[in-house]
């Protein structure tokens, strides 16, 4: 393994939580509705929206899938709104996030998502782009919508290297 490679490890809300919040429904207890034919998991990340006239949208997205090892050569951030992606199967993806250092994004980490398991990036966090694993899949996504630029992306000089997990 070399100083640029990134292993991949399991995603949880403690490790995660530098970044933004786990979307995952065990976290919280169902509410029952609907005369108790549905189950509700409320409350399970918040998305903040900055600056005049911004709203939360929703998307769709469909997604090709990336192949292990990856080479990351870019990340990017949202400075006016938290980004959020729910997955509609039951298949993992890859989630890459670095923390800020001094405006820049500094050594990556790599996790895998369990079945059903979302993600909902901070303001301002650098993140991969959406990387599914082994087959297309489909999001929802929650995200900002208004005017003003809400989207920097960096190039890393040297690409690291996403290893598949186990590889480390």
């Amino acid at each position: 393994m070399s100083a640029r490679d990134i292993p991949i490890v399991p995603l949880t809300a403690e490790v995660f939580a530098l970044f933004g919040t786990v979307i995952d429904k065990t976290s919280v207890a169902p509410r029952p509705m609907n005369a108790g034919k549905a189950r509700r998991y409320h409350d399970l990340a918040a998305v903040p929206v900055a600056g005049e006239a911004s709203r939360v949208v929703i998307g769709h997205v469909e997604a090709e899938p990336y192949a292990l090892p990856l080479r990351l050569s870019l990340v990017e951030r949202h400075p006016l709104g938290a980004q959020a992606f729910v997955p509609l199967s039951p298949a993992p993806f890859l989630v890459v996030v670095c923390p800020d250092e001094d405006g820049r994004p500094g050594t990556p980490r790599a996790f895998l998502t369990a079945p059903g398991q979302g993600v909902c990036y901070g303001l301002g966090i650098w993140h991969g782009v959406l990387t599914p694993l082994d087959a297309p899949q489909d999001f929802l996504v929650i995200d900002r919508g208004g005017p003003g630029s809400n989207l920097e992306e960096h190039v890393f000089e040297e690409p690291w290297t996403i290893l598949p997990p186990g590889a480390a």
